[in-house]
């Protein structure tokens, strides 16, 4: 099984600093459908490795000339605080079903319905927004739905980065790793604090951890070598498996 654990971190974090699907929208599906773990723990396992993916794809781009933007400094900022309160409003979520289970299935849902509406993200109108507080807000939006769903945002990211900065998906990618650095780094603080890692199995989150930062160094390289063109392929490739094993997730408890 740790091999299993391994792969699904290499090829997420791969996926996530290559075509900027953070990693955790792919985790935490394969972990939702390959294991019994709680949802807690399922959240954490991602965002270490999902964290260690970013750390190390953002330090790259920064080396190969990547510069941060303000206005991409004021959406991470907004994901943190959405962070926070998507958090509060799933805890919520989670005590008026009382059913665990129940509310993986909604979360499967509702992420395979985002994610239908996702594809089609070159037909929607493209924008330049450069106000910094549209920016705050927009950051605020995407923390609270991907922590609501247990993800790091990844898809959401690009596909806002490109419809309300018009930014190719290339570049789309690239930020929004950085966006899902910040974020993550925030949640994972918030985890230590409240100790909330005690509980996981140190042997499996160093194997995950390992092939997210393995991940993050091949997706970089990849990154930078393929066209825009490869790299929206593969993004709407990976959506489109996504998508079906949420359906799966969704469907399996009533099958």
């Amino acid at each position: 099984m740790f091999i299993i654990y391994f792969f699904i971190a290499f090829i997420a974090t791969v996926l996530g600093s290559l075509a900027g699907l953070g990693g955790g929208v792919i985790i935490k599906p394969c972990l939702d459908t390959l294991s019994s773990y709680s949802l807690l723990t399922i959240n954490t396992l991602s965002s270490f490795t999902v964290f260690s993916m970013a750390a190390i794809s953002t330090f790259k781009q920064i080396k190969l000339g990547f510069k941060v933007e303000k206005k991409m400094i004021f959406i991470a900022i907004g994901s943190i605080l959405g962070g926070i309160l998507g958090k509060y409003l799933f805890s919520i979520f989670i005590l008026l079903l009382e059913n665990e289970n129940l509310a993986k299935s909604i979360q499967s849902l509702i992420l395979a319905l985002l994610l239908s509406i996702l594809i089609f993200k070159n037909k929607f109108p493209k924008h330049n927004i450069q106000n910094l507080y549209f920016s705050f807000f927009i950051g605020i939006f995407l923390g609270t739905i991907a922590a609501f769903l247990g993800i790091g945002g990844g898809p959401i990211n690009v596909v806002i980065l490109t419809v309300f900065m018009s930014l190719s998906t290339k570049e789309a990618a690239i930020n929004s790793v950085f966006i899902i650095f910040l974020s993550q780094f925030s949640n994972l603080s918030m985890t230590i604090i409240k100790g909330s890692y005690h509980q996981l199995n140190l042997f499996i989150l160093s194997t995950m951890v390992i092939g997210g930062i393995s991940g993050g160094i091949l997706g970089t390289k990849l990154n930078k070598k393929l066209s825009n063109n490869i790299i929206e392929k593969i993004f709407n490739i990976s959506i489109f498996l996504i998508i079906l094993l949420n359906i799966y997730n969704f469907l399996s408890p009533l099958l």
